[in-house]
Parts: C-alpha cells; sequence; structure tokens
C-alpha cells in the first residue's frame, strides 16, 4: 500500500499511514463503550505501519480497563487520530476521517465489530 497522510481537524498532528493490503475495506466501527461515544470508523495497520510525522508533542494518549489498547487523540483540537488495538495490539486502528481525501461515506454501509463482548473482557 502506498502511505497515506492523516491529520487531526486543526492540523497540529500528522501522520504517515501504510495500511494492510486490504487497504480501505479493513474499514469498521466498534461498540465497545468507548469507540460507540467516539463514533469514528477505523482502518487497519500493521503496528510499523503508523509515523508519526508532526505533533508528537500535540498528542494525548487515552487508556481504561485493561489499559492495552492506547487511544490517541490531538490535545489541541480533541480528534481521535488512531489507537493501539486491544483485540492485536501489533495492529493500530486509524481514524477513517483523518485520512487526507477520504470521506467514509464514500466507502457506503462500514460493518461492526462487537467491542461490547470482546473476549478480554472475560
Amino acid at each position: 500500500m502506498t502511505p497515506m497522510k492523516a491529520t487531526c481537524h486543526c492540523g497540529a498532528v500528522e501522520l504517515r499511514v501504510t495500511l494492510v493490503d486490504e487497504g480501505l475495506a479493513t474499514a469498521r466501527r466498534c461498540d465497545c463503550s468507548f469507540c460507540r461515544r467516539r463514533g469514528a470508523a477505523a482502518v487497519t495497520a500493521p503496528l510499523g505501519g503508523v509515523e508519526v510525522v508532526k505533533g508528537s508533542d500535540k498528542l494525548a494518549i487515552y487508556q481504561w480497563g485493561t489499559k492495552t489498547a492506547k487511544h490517541y487523540f490531538c490535545s489541541v483540537c480533541g480528534i481521535y487520530t488512531h489507537h493501539q488495538r486491544r483485540s492485536n495490539p501489533n495492529e493500530f486502528g486509524v481514524n477513517l476521517g483523518a485520512l487526507e481525501d477520504i470521506n467514509p461515506r464514500d466507502l457506503g454501509d462500514i460493518g461492526w465489530v462487537d467491542g461490547v463482548n470482546h473476549p478480554s473482557d472475560r
């Protein structure tokens, strides 16, 4: 995959993202207590597929529960940029809406992941 640019709303944070081979077809929403409130669909990148190009000092992190997942967001505008997954800590979920020149609406219906019944919670 060709690297893509992702930014927060204010532009303080910029990422270079290389998605897995399935690319935008990996787009999913999650219904866990956090993702359902956040509302953003995510696409999949391998652990080495996300590089912070600008604004590492502006990235904040949010963790709770098992503290396995790491949710990153811009401390200036509040936009979620990416997260290291608890379902697979070797992957990042990247905010589909933060990818340059991608409108999530153009992808049609985006599937859901059952985060409410996550295996790590049992």
